[in-house]
């Protein structure tokens, strides 16, 4: 049978590297977890989307956006909160609508959403 190591370590060898490697894979994990938001990108969620068919002139298009700089609809930049939450009206005129909502983060990747609407 052919001998594959011929040195011996010692317990406290064994388990300074066992340590040393537990805490260098700590942190590679943290670290990717933590670049997590940076490999998404901007991340667009609507929370409450109103019906295709309208009879009203104005919905509310309520949504939550993270990772971003900026978020518009239809090229009017819109605001959110400190937890990332947007509320915004928007008003249909007679016919079909296309609503685009588009969100930018700080590498310029871009996300969009579009939704459409028929007011009657």
């Amino acid at each position: 049978m052919p001998i594959l190591f011929h040195r011996h370590f010692s317990l406290g060898t064994v388990l300074y590297f066992a340590i040393v490697i537990a805490v260098v894979g700590g942190v590679v994990a943290y670290g990717i977890f933590q670049a997590r938001h940076l490999i998404e990108g901007p991340v667009i969620t609507l929370t409450e989307e109103p019906a295709y068919a309208q009879p009203d002139a104005a919905i509310e298009i309520k949504g939550n956006a993270q990772n971003i700089i900026s978020i518009s609809i239809n090229d009017r930049q819109i605001f959110t909160d400190d937890s990332g939450n947007f509320t915004e009206t928007l008003v249909l005129p007679k016919g079909y609508t296309i609503m685009t909502l588009t969100a930018e983060d700080r590498y310029g990747r871009v996300r969009t959403v579009e939704r459409t609407y028929v007011r009657s």
